[in-house]
């Protein structure tokens, strides 16, 4: 008997450690009793986030079924967002705009910390650009959990039934084309290309919506290079002048153009010169070639596409 009686307190103890694992893996990847909503709704430091959720009718969504990852702010984080853009309060900011802000959080699909990669997602949120693309977010993992270079997560890997929950540090507002290359190490030379004495406030230009959208085609940092392999010295020896115009080459103004809608033929750019695209090949004033490598990088004032070399307008 008390063998038997040892067994059964053994096959108990077995299953209770059972159950248990199984709850925290639960907990892990997604497939908890709570909702996501119910999460938001169980933790304080996520009150703000409540309100905002339930002003703009998105608190519903975040309680049905479905997949999704939800980069969470604390109250802290929308303290700083709503100083920051001169705000008293959440009831402050236009429910259109609020509404925008907080699908710019939320990715559908369910990705734990571990699986979330450098590189583009899409969000829920939309911008003024496109009604039909959604925002891109650029994803750095190169030290912890960074997004658009401007938020970072502090938490990870929050279960619920209907995705997971990610804590974050600050606000990640709409990006404009800035956001998106101050965020990209790949586009470090563009900016400070962009950033460099003489030129305009292109800074100011590419963050706000005068002449927005826009569609900018925009050289990586391997570009430069091999811009600079193919014409040592060019870019260097530039006035500030000729590369203004080099500069906004590259930058179509007035159209939120998506790869499927880039047409063939000449396009007419911010510099007033044009270049000649043949799928995803261009062809500039120089009569040189380059390719376009990457497409569709959504921002709230336009779009990016990547492309594998400087392209040039007729400087003379």
């Amino acid at each position: 008997m008390k063998n038997y009686a040892k067994l059964i307190k053994l096959t108990l103890l077995v299953v209770s450690s059972a159950i248990m694992f199984s709850c925290s893996d639960d907990d892990s990847t997604g497939s908890g009793i709570r909702t996501i909503a119910d999460v938001a709704k169980g933790n304080s430091d996520f009150s703000t986030l409540v309100s905002a959720l339930e002003r703009t009718n998105l608190i519903d969504v975040l309680d049905q079924n479905g997949s999704y990852t939800v980069f969470a702010p604390t109250n802290a984080a929308f303290n700083t967002f709503l100083e920051e853009n001169n705000f008293s309060s959440l009831d402050d900011v236009p429910v259109d705009a609020l509404r925008e802000v907080l699908l710019n959080h939320v990715v559908v699909g369910a990705t734990l910390s571990g699986n979330l990669s450098t590189g583009y997602v899409k969000t829920l949120g939309k911008g003024s650009a496109s009604s039909t693309n959604t925002l891109s977010m650029y994803i750095n993992t190169s030290s912890g959990v960074r997004l658009n270079g401007v938020s970072s997560v502090v938490i990870a890997d929050i279960g619920a039934s209907n995705g997971v929950v990610h804590v974050v540090d600050a606000v990640i507002g709409l990006p404009t084309i800035v956001t998106h290359a101050l965020a990209n190490p790949n586009f470090s030379n563009l900016v400070g290309a962009l950033t460099s004495p003489g030129q305009p406030d292109f800074v100011g230009i590419l963050s706000g919506n005068t002449n927005s959208p826009f569609t900018v085609f925009a050289p990586s940092n391997a570009a430069f290079s091999r811009f600079e392999t193919q014409n040592p010295g060019t870019l260097g020896s530039l006035t500030s002048g000729q590369l203004t115009s080099v500069l906004t080459y590259h930058v179509v103004a007035g159209a939120n153009v998506l790869s499927t809608g880039i047409p063939s033929g000449p396009i007419t750019t911010f510099e007033t010169g044009t270049f000649t695209v043949n799928g995803t090949t261009i062809t500039d004033e120089a009569g040189r070639q380059t390719n376009i490598v990457a497409v569709d990088v959504q921002a709230a004032n336009g779009v990016i596409h990547v492309i594998d070399n400087v392209i040039l307008p007729n400087l003379n």
